[in-house]
């Protein structure tokens, strides 16, 4: 990874929730190569330490803020740390997130308050948390990780089909309610990738009857989605290329959401 300081992010400040590991950390990774200052405020560590310095091996500027980002004291937390240490940011890619393979019938209200935590409240305290200070900084891009199931219904992902509608309509929500005030939010959405996360996905889907491995993903969308191809969808709607693109949900599946 070389970095250069005539990149798509240059001389901005990137903030990347969950940006440790996954897509997350090839999210980090890639706005430090286009010349951003990266930001990581993650829950996992170990991940996030070595993400760093693999950015600063690399030659780029890179800072973690350890924050269950669920906990709204530790969100204030880590912005007040974020503020004081690293001043203003430019870029909000809310990214943390988690899922539950589980029949609705079930789900137990537990799994409803985790999925709702780390994919709906984490990213309303976020966002109301880092907007004002955005606007008060001149404004800003924010990118939401939604998914293709954000409007689309899968069996067994009751929950997160729920929480990902809901991230969706927040993006669009703070891209009608702040545009005058300099912001554009943007939801990156996508199918199967290749992380942890994604892998889990499938084998819990398989485990459970249906034939993601043996076929049903390459029916869908082709092939599994490479983090890299989703941490440029996100850049793209972060940097100053998509300057006039505002309240969108851009998919990274291949063509499965427009073949339904």
């Amino acid at each position: 990874m070389a970095v250069t300081d005539k990149g798509r992010v240059a001389g901005k400040t990137a903030v990347i929730t969950g940006g440790a590991a996954g897509i997350g950390r090839a999210s980090s990774l890639m706005f430090a190569r286009e010349g951003a200052r990266v930001v990581i405020i993650d829950i996992n560590e170990q991940a996030a330490l070595e993400t760093v310095e693999m950015v600063r091996e690399a030659g780029g500027t890179a800072h973690f803020f350890k924050a269950d980002v669920s906990k709204s004291a530790q969100v204030d937390a880590a912005f007040d740390a974020i503020r004081s240490e690293v001043c203003g940011y430019d870029i909000l890619f809310n990214h943390a997130g988690t899922i539950i393979v589980k029949p609705l019938h079930e789900t137990t209200e537990d799994d409803y308050d985790r999925l709702m935590d780390v994919n709906v409240r984490s990213a309303f305290l976020v966002c109301r948390r880092a907007l004002p200070e955005m606007v008060a900084n001149g404004g800003g891009s924010v990118v939401i990780t939604a998914s293709i199931a954000s409007e689309l219904g899968y069996a067994l992902e009751s929950l997160y089909c729920m929480t990902k509608g809901a991230v969706l309509q927040l993006s669009r929500a703070i891209a009608v309610e702040y545009r005058e005030q300099g912001i554009r939010c943007n939801a990156v959405c996508p199918g199967f990738v290749k992380t942890a996360h994604g892998l889990r996905e499938i084998a819990e889907l398989d485990a459970a009857g249906q034939t993601w491995e043996d076929g049903d993903l390459a029916a869908t969308q082709g092939r599994i989605c490479e983090p890299e191809e989703v941490a440029s969808a996100a850049l793209y709607l972060a940097s100053d290329d998509a300057s006039f693109i505002n309240g969108m949900a851009l998919y990274v599946d291949n063509g499965w959401y427009t073949r339904g």
